[in-house]
């Protein structure tokens, strides 16, 4: 009998830095940020509330990658889904280093900031067949690494030439 396993990783939380997109030297991109979760609790033996805050180093390649950096940025609640993965290295001093990074495969935007706009309060994610911002009808962006593939196999369509497409309009 075979055992089977299991890596998933699901977090909600904010950015804590702008997401840094690079190349891989065969071209294919690379996205990295961080994204701040926080838990609470009350201690058994009574007194304050605690609070402790946890910090992901998240990872997102190729067509997602693209889109993370163009959708997200410091401050800015996403969910996030992926896998666990641990990276072993030797820094430019030859000390050994370890990392354990967030291999997303997909990435929903929880709140409806905009870089240009002040943060405004949070909005809770809501579980609905079709995510929703509480302060919009629009659904909130959300990005898998399924869709992006199927999104560039797709052909382009062609719009009038008296059609203006605005960039406020484009879910991605």
């Amino acid at each position: 009998m075979s055992s089977r396993s299991l890596n998933k990783v699901t977090l909600i939380g904010n950015l804590t830095r702008d997401p840094e997109l690079r190349y891989t030297p065969q071209g294919t991109p690379v996205c990295t940020f961080g994204l701040a979760t926080n838990r609470s609790w009350q201690p058994s033996a009574g007194g304050e509330r605690q609070e402790e805050t946890e910090f992901h180093r998240i990872v997102a390649w190729n067509k997602l990658a693209e889109l993370c950096s163009e959708l997200l940025f410091k401050g800015r609640k996403a969910y996030v889904e992926g896998r666990l993965q641990t990276r072993n290295w030797t820094d430019a001093s030859g000390q050994e280093r370890t990392t354990v990074e967030v291999i997303i495969e997909n990435m929903i935007v929880l709140d409806s900031k905009h870089k240009d706009r002040p943060l405004s309060q949070d909005t809770e994610y809501q579980e609905q067949s079709e995510p929703m911002a509480q302060d919009q009808e629009t659904p909130v962006e959300a990005v898998t690494s399924e869709e992006t593939s199927k999104e560039a196999k797709k052909p382009a369509e062609k719009k009038a030439d008296d059609e203006k497409i605005n960039p406020d309009d484009i879910p991605f």
